[in-house]
């Protein structure tokens, strides 16, 4: 069996969403980065843990997941967000740039579809703020088919937490591939 892949966003997971107060995390440090395709008169302010940067260096290097990026920040996701983490580099999910005007237009997280497509019967754990019960539903259709399929959702104001990376490590330690090369 393959290594299930991690599939990490950024939006409200490594960049929590300021508070209704505006607020941010205290644990997060303030960054001007400027995505590809914007002017450079119009920078985005961003917030990161850079102690995530530790902990997820020590999760995609355990051997247990194979980390891809699956964010629509796309290949920014490797060339910005990244190196200020100190992460190695890892692929991306070229996600399309859809005309939608929510997330869930069909009553799920619009990228499922083209998940979907690109896991085809690889196991995955995946990471995103913005999951429905139907993304959850699909996952668990995936498992009891036989494709192993986790979702962690952490809180879009916080992001991700030392929990959540305990559990991916626990889900993925479990799998037959990780006894298999142990």
């Amino acid at each position: 069996m393959p290594l299930p892949y991690l599939l990490l966003d950024i939006d409200g997971v490594l960049i929590p969403f300021p508070a209704p107060d505006g607020s941010t995390p205290p644990t997060h440090v303030r960054h001007t980065v400027l995505p590809a395709g914007r002017h450079p008169d119009d920078p985005v302010p961003i917030w990161l843990d850079p102690s995530q940067g530790v902990i997820l260096v020590d999760l995609v290097t355990s051997g247990l997941v194979t980390p891809v990026w699956c964010t629509s920040w796309r290949k920014d996701a490797t060339t910005i967000i990244g190196p200020l983490l100190g992460l190695p580099d890892f692929s991306y999910l070229d996600l399309p740039r859809p005309q939608i005007t929510t997330s869930h237009p069909n009553g799920y997280l619009w990228k499922r579809d083209h998940v979907d497509v690109w896991l085809a019967d690889a196991p995955a754990v995946w990471i995103d703020d913005d999951f429905t019960g139907l993304d959850h539903e699909w996952a668990k259709e995936r498992t009891t088919k036989g494709t192993a399929t986790l979702l962690i959702q952490p809180d879009p104001h916080l992001g991700l937490q030392p929990e959540h990376l305990t559990e991916v490590t626990t889900w993925a330690s479990q799998l037959p591939a990780a006894h298999a090369t142990s």
